[in-house]
Order: C-alpha cells, then structure tokens, then sequence
C-alpha cells in the first residue's frame, strides 16, 4: 500500500519497483479509468549508463561555458540592476 504526502507524491513500493524495473527518474503515466486508476510506464524509458551520463554533463557544461564566454557577471548584474551590491550594505544604516 502507498501513501500520498502532502505534496501530492507517491511512493512506488520496492516490491512493485523491482517487478517492473521502475527506478529514480523513470516517467510514470496515471490513466484514469471509471472508478479505477491505472499506473503505466513511460514507453520512451531511457536510462543512461555512467559513461553516457558523463558524457551528455560535459556536453552541457561546454555549452554553458560558451553563453557565459565573454560576459563579466558582476558588471552585467550592477548595470541591470541599478545598484551595486556594496550599496546594500550601506542602505538603512545611520550616517
């Protein structure tokens, strides 16, 4: 038997899991029927080895490094913004 928390989440039980395979981050699908719900594995289940995994980090750090490439934050984030952050500091408190 399974529970709902509170933020509307279900535990599979280990048992049902194992049987069907289900691990963290598998999709699940709730079909619902007439006075019944049926609870259906993803079809597109992928899963990913540690070297595929690895593989598919270093592709998005790299693109990551490419959109920061040539951006100096803390310039970016005091234009933007209107203020520094050394402002903070200083707000509110008695001359």
């Amino acid at each position: 038997m399974a529970k709902v928390t509170s933020k509307l989440q279900v535990t599979v039980p280990k048992a049902i899991a194992d049987r069907f395979g289900i691990r963290p981050g598998d999709e699940i699908e709730f079909m619902p029927g007439e006075d019944s719900l049926r609870i259906l594995l993803s079809p597109e289940k992928t899963r990913y080895d540690a070297e595929n995994r690895l593989r598919l980090f270093d592709q998005a750090t790299q693109r990551q490094r490419e959109r920061e490439k040539g951006r100096n934050r803390a310039e970016a984030s005091e234009t933007d913004r209107g203020w520094t952050r050394e402002e903070l500091y200083d707000r509110g408190r008695p001359d």
